[in-house]
């Protein structure tokens, strides 16, 4: 499926010495300075409608004639939003390499806490899935590709595994350092080493509760809100409960993309760093993930989450996931030229 192997892929990222610290390379790269301007790109508001009363906000950046061109959605991870930087790195090299762009806002993300009455969760991939048939069918569009980050990656992966082969428009996927398996990353999330990340996200997460709840009073009983120190304990209090879910362990359970993605039939593309503080390695290493035939899974010895940060190389910019993303969209479309 890929050319090089994914081998040789993995081994062509070089970090520099001091960001083989998994820390280091998972925080560092969000404050080096790059330009992530968009104003040289035209760009569109856009509600995608996807369930009774609910809708994600996207932010199209078309090219003159949007049928002519493959488009590519992308999904931002937890606390995340489409002005992440990534999501502006990578929104931007994709239009400048001949493709729509959407960026999208999940539920509540990006200020748009007033345009759903629920909370985001890490099951929700039928949201994507709606959005991917409007876009075909009420578009007109024939080549999409959905690329999303960590809990965007999980996300789109549940989405293409549950589309099967339903939509042959559904171009590709790519995801990095997705989160499969719920149950296992918030147990490594939780280990005393990620405590930064884990009190970014709680803090996050209870701040967007309370402001979600003042738009929608009585919804919720936030009485608990106080106690909660863990992220586990949000989600079996807030989020499993909010999105239909038994309790928390069912969340985590039924949201993972691990229990389709044998039934994904479309080209992935899947980075995932051995050394990601949070997001276990030993997940992709499944025989029924490692064998499939449509997913390439590129796994370099570092990378952090959502880092890889790599040392200045002549040809392109430090952000390598991002470079290998567009090289996979551009084989795509060039396979089905």
């Amino acid at each position: 499926m890929m050319n090089p192997t994914v081998l040789e892929l993995a081994l062509s990222f070089r970090p520099p010495l001091p960001l083989k610290n998994a820390h280091l390379m998972t925080l560092i790269p969000r404050y080096v300075p790059r330009e992530t301007s968009l104003a040289t790109m035209p760009q569109e508001s856009r509600f995608f409608s996807v369930a009774p009363q609910s809708q994600l906000q996207g932010f199209c950046h078309w090219r003159d004639d949007r049928k002519a061109f493959p488009t590519v959605v992308l999904v931002h991870g937890l606390e995340g939003s489409s002005e992440s930087r990534y999501m502006r790195g990578i929104a931007a090299k994709a239009f400048h390499a001949g493709f729509n762009v959407i960026r999208l806002n999940q539920r509540t993300c990006g200020g748009t806490e007033h345009l759903s009455p629920t909370l985001y969760n890490s099951g929700l991939s039928s949201d994507y899935r709606a959005i991917v048939k409007e876009l075909i069918h009420h578009d007109g569009l024939d080549r999409v590709w959905l690329v999303g980050y960590s809990m965007g990656g999980n996300l789109v992966l549940k989405a293409a595994g549950e589309l099967g082969r339903t939509e042959p428009a559904l171009a590709g996927v790519a995801a990095v350092c997705p989160n499969i398996n719920p149950t296992i990353c918030a147990r490594a999330l939780e280990e005393p080493r990620n405590w930064i990340y884990h009190r970014h996200f709680v803090t996050r997460l209870k701040a967007r509760l309370r402001r979600k709840a003042s738009l929608f009073p009585g919804k919720w009983d936030l009485s608990m809100l106080g106690h909660i120190t863990t992220i586990s304990e949000f989600d079996d209090c807030y989020t499993a409960r909010d999105g239909g879910y038994r309790d928390g362990a069912d969340y985590y359970d039924r949201a993972g993309s691990r229990h389709v993605l044998d039934k994904i039939a479309v080209p992935t593309l899947i980075i995932t760093a051995q050394d990601d503080p949070f997001i276990p390695y030993t997940m992709f290493t499944e025989a029924k993930i490692q064998e499939h035939l449509q997913i390439a899974v590129v796994a370099p010895h570092y990378g952090g989450h959502c880092g890889f940060y790599q040392s200045r190389r002549q040809e392109e910019d430090p952000y390598w996931a991002e470079n290998r993303i567009l090289d996979f969209l551009r084989g795509m479309r060039l396979s089905r030229s």
